[in-house]
């Protein structure tokens, strides 16, 4: 499954996907209090998922190590776009260090990215997402939009390589849009279905 091109650009006013969860735990602040929670959040996913990555290259997944990769390159995108809003207001801002992550099985680490991207995108970002439009801040509803949108693609890459872990690498690249970090599987489209960025931009793994 791929997310379709649609005649307009995703955003949370044309989406009809962005409720928070029912019963959502999310700590919701102010919104440069969530931006800087979402930074927290998103450096410690990149380093799990670098993590998974080494050991999945260890084990053989060669495949699956690739996907680590991409999205671990992707959190990076969300934290830099992130932090650099939490810069505007506050110049002197850190952004924080990657905790330590240690990798399980193959299929558990599998399974604990993806509900991890589920969190993030059925009820951290849109809890943020709504916190950001009743503070009016248009920049910080974009970009947790777009990283809304990319995390549900990713947790739908990981469910996939969970239930194929066995299967043979069909051998397909994994494509990685450097402006919003949606990610797509195989060289069968023309642009980001999140942000618009035509192919050429994207990089391969």
């Amino acid at each position: 499954m791929t997310m379709r091109v649609r005649p307009e650009m995703p955003t949370a006013e044309n989406s009809h996907n962005f409720s928070v969860a029912t019963g959502s735990t999310t700590p919701v602040g102010t919104t440069l209090e969530n931006l800087k929670a979402a930074v927290c959040g998103e450096t410690g996913a990149s380093a799990k998922y670098a993590a998974f990555a080494a050991a999945a290259e260890e084990q053989g997944y060669t495949q699956i190590a690739r996907l680590f990769r991409a999205t671990s390159d992707a959190e990076q995108i969300h934290i830099g776009l992130e932090a650099n809003l939490v810069k505007k207001a506050e110049p002197d801002y850190k952004r924080p260090a990657a905790p330590e992550a240690t990798p399980e099985a193959i299929d558990l680490n599998l399974i604990a990215a993806a509900q991890g991207e589920i969190y993030e995108t059925s009820d951290m970002y849109p809890a943020f997402i709504q916190k950001a439009q009743e503070e009016g801040d248009a920049a910080a509803v974009m970009v947790f939009t777009r990283a809304k949108l990319a995390e549900s693609v990713h947790a739908e890459r990981y469910l996939e390589a969970y239930n194929n872990v066995d299967a043979e690498d069909d051998g397909e690249e994994y494509y990685l849009c450097p402006f919003c970090g949606y990610i797509h599987k195989g060289s069968d489209f023309e642009k980001c279905p999140i942000c618009f960025a035509p192919k050429d931009k994207f990089k391969a793994y």
